[in-house]
């Protein structure tokens, strides 16, 4: 069984930097409930290529994978790919203006796979968690994001 969770919310924060924010990997601990670490497995910055190694707790398991930088047009989309261990996913992050003066962002969270072997067992529990922590994890990154912007214009 595929998975396949996307979930948005509405960040009161400019699109760039809501965008320059979450593409960046070493905040990801930051907003991600479930990640303790990122490390960068090629020299920054950002681009189709680079590869990040990220360690993480789900369902109870700590779980470390590589993610690969698949697509990335800055302020606007990120795609990355990880195809090892039971669960290979493709994360996609997307930011667009939102509002009348668009001062405000629409974020897109989306992730999708397809569980092997015992994995594949357990998919439908796996989305309904997945669905949950990134709901949490995009709510989280409104708060920061929101109370850095309402306290520090510098960032």
């Amino acid at each position: 069984m595929k998975v396949d969770v996307r979930t948005e919310t509405v960040i009161a924060v400019p699109c760039e930097r809501v965008a320059a924010y979450a593409a960046d990997p070493a905040h990801a601990p930051e907003w991600y409930v479930n990640i303790s670490s990122v490390e960068w497995q090629t020299p920054p910055p950002m681009g189709v290529g680079s590869r990040m190694a990220f360690v993480a707790r789900f369902l109870g398991r700590r779980l470390a994978y590589t993610y690969e930088i698949s697509a990335y047009e800055p302020g606007r989309r990120l795609v990355m790919r990880t195809s090892q261990g039971p669960f290979p996913m493709e994360t996609t992050y997307e930011w667009e203006p939102y509002g009348q003066t668009g001062d405000h962002t629409r974020m897109t969270l989306r992730n999708r796979g397809e569980p092997i072997g015992f994995a594949a067992l357990g998919a439908r529990l796996t989305a309904a968690a997945m669905r949950r922590a990134q709901s949490r994890d995009l709510a989280r990154l409104k708060a920061l994001l929101e109370r850095q912007d309402r306290t520090d214009d510098s960032w």
